[in-house]
């Protein structure tokens, strides 16, 4: 409906763009419109054209997922050439060309950032994280999911300057071992949610200095963390009692017998008790589950 208001108000008849380009129609027109219908947009002329770029340059929020198919590089750098007022910027598909060279520069006169995604992009470098770390001091969300570039610098420097920092994803950043992830909780205390997915590195050192750092944490996500054994999930159980969900698959050190304090708290986790476990298996053998008085 929006996309057919903006085609049928067009310059000739003198009136979408005679209304106050700054006041009404980037805030409260423009705003409700997908970006690839925006950047369609700017082929109807010159004045349109012009409209757009006022908008890009005033956006506070950019999605690359909504630009289909994937952004070109040189259409990232021209739309975000002129923006200094970013809050938000997700970068999902992009991995296959971005680099620190088209990265640095956004993040350099965007000082506002509070949420930042780059998952999967494996070209950037550690100068990135650093750079993010100098220029968003408010920044408030992090997901480096996969970039194996993250090293414990670039982490320090994270952790030096933004502490402000309530969810950081770093699932896979395999370069990370458990002084690094200390170093970051230490100072980012505001954490509540936190994934160190699939890094075999870390372990109980990790966790129980989370735990003894981050009293408002509430999801933390350990899948495949095999070195992390049942004593760090107590103390888990014991400093953190604002904990929601805690994701612990594939860590065959972790029994029972430190999860069934945080099961009966209410605590999501996604191993199942033992019992269940092992009706759902007798199911997958004999198709079928028995009738069974769980409350004897």
């Amino acid at each position: 409906a929006p996309w057919c208001l903006m085609m049928s108000l067009t310059p000739s008849r003198g009136c979408l763009l005679d209304l106050p380009w700054e006041d009404i129609l980037v805030p409260h027109i423009l705003c409700h419109l997908p970006l690839q219908q925006l950047l369609s947009l700017q082929r109807v002329s010159k004045s349109f054209q012009s409209l757009i770029q006022l908008y890009l340059a005033n956006m506070r929020c950019f999605d690359s997922s909504q630009i289909e198919p994937a952004i070109p590089r040189a259409a990232f750098v021209n739309l975000l050439k002129d923006n200094e007022v970013l809050q938000q910027l997700a970068l999902q598909n992009c991995s296959d060309w971005l680099t620190d060279r088209e990265l640095l520069p956004v993040i350099g006169q965007n000082h506002h950032l509070h949420q930042i995604q780059l998952k999967g992009c494996a070209q950037l470098s550690r100068h990135a994280l650093v750079a993010i770390s100098l220029s968003c001091p408010n920044l408030r969300r992090l997901s480096l999911a996969h970039c194996e570039w993250v090293d414990s610098l670039s982490l320090r420097s994270l952790a030096d300057h933004c502490k402000a920092l309530e969810a950081v994803d770093l699932t896979a950043c395999r370069q990370l071992k458990d002084e690094a992830i200390c170093y970051l909780v230490q100072k980012c205390s505001r954490l509540k949610s936190l994934s160190l997915a699939v890094n075999a590195n870390v372990g109980d050192v990790a966790v129980e200095e989370i735990a003894k750092c981050c009293p408002e944490l509430e999801h933390l996500d350990l899948t495949g963390c095999l070195r992390v054994k049942n004593d760090s999930i107590r103390v888990l159980a014991e400093y953190c009692p604002k904990l929601r969900s805690l994701k612990v698959k594939h860590c065959h050190n972790v029994a029972e017998s430190s999860l069934s304090i945080l099961r009966s708290r209410g605590v999501e986790l996604d191993v199942e008790p033992p019992l269940q476990r092992a009706l759902v298996l007798l199911q997958d053998v004999v198709g079928f589950a028995p009738f069974i008085n769980l409350q004897i």
